[in-house]
């Protein structure tokens, strides 16, 4: 079940970027847009499309953000992998941006999908004007400097410490870096509903840290073909991740750990929440 709805959010996911995306000019900063937003798995949009399920919001109006939270994510890794970020050649086994165009058009792409993804997520189809503006004020602290733009700062500011981060610290960063626009992902549905946004928050707060986790155990694990992008570059910068704080079994023993914890949160939501329970599972068992 878990792995069919998923397959159908990217597909629905993707039939609105081409609706959206194709009705713009063909000029080479819409051209890197569309490089950047295909393929990847769009577990953050699968999770706006569940979230709006569990509390039930038509599935022609969580599309909008569904889809907003995805431009947004291409856009961080696009400015990721930037030479004055993290300089990386390859993305979802392509050419990254600036690799294929250059850093001017990667720049630019990557700002103009930051502004699609807010004018998604208030899409008068989404839902009334209070709804709307929670997603997008919610959206705008979970993507900026007390989120996302935060945890890449201080991931940048780790590779010139004068001593490796503490596990509290990392914690804290991947909180902001990974974790937020998943917490966001997770909770939309609610916020649409104007529900209790507390359980699924609880949730996605577990799941994003699990995520995070298995992220850096694939990074010793796997190879770069698997991944569709580079793999040991933080243990070769010498950084600090939860593998190298915790060792491989216990990092791996944490993030089960944190799938426990995850399922537990939608105790409310009963059998309807198996899906999310399945996608907390799948998260620390991908192998890319």
């Amino acid at each position: 079940m878990f792995r069919q709805r998923l397959s159908d959010a990217a597909t629905a996911i993707q039939a609105r970027f081409d609706a959206v995306l194709g009705a713009l000019d063909d000029v080479p900063v819409v051209q890197a847009m569309i490089h950047a937003t295909n393929g990847g798995k769009r577990l953050r949009g699968f999770l706006v499309l569940e979230s709006a399920r569990l509390h039930d919001i038509d599935p022609n109006q969580a599309i909008w953000p569904a889809t907003g939270i995805e431009a947004l994510h291409a856009y961080s890794l696009i400015h990721d992998d930037l030479p004055c970020m993290d300089d990386d050649d390859l993305r979802r086994g392509e050419p990254t941006v600036h690799v294929k165009w250059d850093e001017a058009t990667a720049v630019l792409a990557g700002d103009a999908l930051q502004t699609l993804a807010f004018e998604l997520c208030t899409h008068p189809d989404t839902g009334d004007g209070n709804a709307r503006a929670d997603l997008a004020q919610s959206l705008a602290k979970a993507s900026g400097a007390q989120g996302m733009v935060l945890g890449q700062a201080l991931d940048i500011a780790a590779e010139t410490a004068d001593a490796p981060l503490s596990l509290d610290e990392i914690t804290a960063l991947q909180r902001g870096k990974t974790g937020a626009l998943i917490e966001w992902s997770a909770t939309a549905g609610a916020r649409m509903a104007r529900g209790d946004i507390g359980p699924l928050q609880t949730y996605a707060r577990a799941l994003g840290l699990a995520f995070q986790i298995a992220d850096d155990v694939l990074d010793v694990t796997s190879d770069a073909a698997s991944m569709g992008k580079a793999t040991g570059k933080d243990a070769d910068a010498g950084k600090a991740t939860f593998v190298s704080l915790l060792g491989l079994n216990e990092a791996k023993r944490r993030a089960d750990e944190l799938v426990t914890e995850a399922c537990d949160a939608l105790h409310v939501y009963r059998a309807d929440a198996d899906t999310l329970r399945d996608a907390a599972r799948f998260v620390v068992t991908r192998n890319s």
